[in-house]
């Protein structure tokens, strides 16, 4: 039986790491000018314009949004194809500056806004930089299959580990769980919370390797560790775990990372203590910022964890409202789980929790609930 644990809190309040703040985002921090500003407002509202009558999962709508990304400053395309292709540093870049719409409508209370053409800037904004660095790709289990996600914190499920919370948000891999998962999180800011004190937080597996002991680097390169599906992903995966998985794997000076310090159960004391010294690398580690308006946040989901600090929410229409939109490097590799032309897989309970080839039927754990 998965155990089932609260979130690991850092030891300093507010969701900072231990012994001081977080590290700025600085170096992996571009904005764009008051000018390239208007110019991709006006690119990217005659794009949403030419395609309003779409669904946003439709090929036309998805190449129009790429090619628009392209007409973003040269900087900036340069910036996201350099990360997609070798990432950097902190497993993350934030720009700055993104044109949003001019009138933002109320946070929806749901989770969903009722149509995307109520955001149209926002969301040609958000799909270009996701399709400038990847192939956008959702998940059928999760917010309804929604291309483009709306975060924001629900009346009544404030204590969730899910986008719909507001406790703190421990760290993790997003659907590392899932055979598809992305490579690429853009998250877009359209309102801050009233206090400007919920900071995404991230760490990355660069800048903790080197903290690691000899003998926990190689505890986690070992398959000693299940991870729980989500509760955020539908009611038909509920109780389904991965089969067992490395936390570190690939090349030694730059592996790849799998990691949910709530949702990862270690198989044994030697892999729990493994663990135990990952996370506590990682809040030796952190960095981070508050997002405001405009900031568009892309972090590489192959070699950065994210969570995110506490906040409080009014459900008056007003709260903190980010938009999610995924991205992964290859979206042919999903080909047997999409629809043709769709670009969501379909629900886990069909496809399995390990990719398989056509014709092989997929093994599911499901744990007893005793």
């Amino acid at each position: 039986m998965i155990q089932v644990r609260e979130p690991m809190l850092p030891d300093a309040p507010g969701g900072e790491p231990a012994g001081g703040g977080l590290h700025g985002l600085g170096d992996a921090t571009i904005a764009l000018t008051e000018a390239e500003r208007t110019s991709a407002h006006e690119e990217f509202e005659a794009s949403a314009r030419a395609m309003k009558s779409r669904s946003l999962d439709d090929e036309e709508l998805l190449l129009a949004a790429e090619l628009s990304g392209y007409r973003l400053p040269d900087r900036v395309v340069e910036t996201l194809r350099r990360f997609r292709r070798h990432g950097n540093d902190a497993g993350v870049l934030l720009i700055r500056n993104m044109p949003t719409d001019s009138s933002i409508p109320a946070t929806p209370s749901d989770g969903y806004l009722a149509d995307w053409d109520e955001l149209p800037v926002a969301t040609f904004a958000q799909l270009a930089v996701a399709s400038v660095v990847g192939d956008v790709i959702a998940y059928a289990d999760e917010k309804a299959g929604r291309i483009i996600q709306d975060v924001v914190p629900v009346e009544g499920a404030a204590e969730r580990q899910e986008n719909s919370g507001t406790v703190y948000l421990e760290l993790h891999t997003e659907d590392g769980f899932h055979p598809y998962k992305p490579d690429f999180i853009t998250l877009m800011c359209l309102r801050p919370d009233h206090e400007r004190r919920a900071e995404t937080v991230l760490g990355s597996v660069g800048r903790v390797l080197p903290l690691l002991s000899e003998r926990t680097r190689a505890l986690l390169r070992r398959p000693l560790y299940r991870l729980r599906v989500s509760s955020s992903f539908g009611d038909g995966s509920t109780g389904l775990t991965t089969d067992p998985v490395p936390v570190l794997s690939g090349a030694a000076d730059a592996p790849e990372l799998l990691a949910d310090f709530h949702a990862m159960e270690p198989l044994g004391n030697e892999a729990r203590s493994a663990l135990e010294e990952l996370r506590t690398a990682f809040l030796a580690s952190l960095s981070g910022a508050v997002l405001d308006v405009g900031d568009l946040l892309v972090v590489d989901n192959r070699s950065a964890i994210h969570g995110r600090s506490p906040f409080t929410a009014r459900f008056d229409g007003t709260d903190r409202w980010l938009r999610r939109c995924f991205a992964v490097a290859d979206i042919r590799r999903s080909r047997a789980a999409r629809a043709p032309g769709s670009r969501v897989c379909a629900p886990l309970i069909s496809i399995g929790l390990s990719a398989t080839p056509a014709g092989v039927t997929p093994t599911l754990r499901i744990e007893d609930p005793a």
